[in-house]
């Protein structure tokens, strides 16, 4: 399937009203884990980007250029360690559509391969380390077998959606080895990991309106 700028544009404006609706939830895993504000944080950080949505990018059609405001905007405005995580994602991903008004199959598929490939980067964080690493390394690996099965992104995005949540799942039952949180060793436990958790509402919200671009 082929997606525009519009598209693109749409699938923020989608992740900013998701982030408030899920912002309480993501705090409250946090306060479990750490400072308690990583869905006020996310807050802070999509509203940033809602601001350049209405009107910076409004009738911006470059999807790289859309990405690299994205990040950017989404990096000054939030100081804690999620924004250079998700920041130095988009802005991976905006490297392999550089130029692109629309998006194939096979360029959603680069752009959200490299989208982990960034996180993971910046983090340098591993599966088993009760991080949003723990969502996004599965969600990858899965869609680039699938895609190389098929050539279908979405059907193969939908098999990835499904192994970020089993990841995202997998955190309760880990000890944190990132982080803060990383000094509470077994209180760890039992809490799934709010990163994680971000990590796979961003990847389910963009499946959301893929679908709703299709109609279903």
């Amino acid at each position: 399937m082929n997606i525009d700028s519009r598209n693109l544009i749409n699938y923020f404006q989608q992740v900013v009203e998701m982030i408030e609706k899920e912002k309480d939830h993501l705090s409250e895993l946090d306060r479990k884990l750490g400072d308690g504000d990583h869905g006020v944080t996310m807050s802070i950080g999509f509203q940033a980007v809602k601001d350049k949505l209405d009107h910076e990018l409004l009738d911006e059609e470059d999807c790289s250029k859309i990405c690299i405001v994205v990040a950017r905007t989404f990096l000054s405005a939030v100081g804690s360690s999620v924004g250079p995580l998700y920041a130095t994602g988009f802005l991976k991903g905006a490297k392999v559509i550089k130029n692109k008004r629309t998006l194939d199959d096979e360029s959603l598929t680069k752009f959200w391969l490299a989208f982990v490939d960034g996180v993971k980067e910046r983090g340098m964080a591993k599966v088993g380390d009760k991080t949003m690493v723990d969502t996004l390394e599965p969600a990858a690996n899965i869609l680039k077998e699938e895609f190389e099965k098929t050539g279908n992104f979405i059907e193969a995005f939908q098999y990835a959606v499904d192994a970020g949540r089993m990841g995202m799942e997998s955190t309760q039952e880990l000890l944190s080895r990132k982080g803060r949180s990383s000094r509470l060793g077994q209180r760890s436990l039992g809490v799934i990991d709010p990163g994680a958790a971000s990590a796979y509402l961003l990847l389910n919200t963009f499946l959301t309106s893929l679908n709703s671009k299709r109609g279903i």
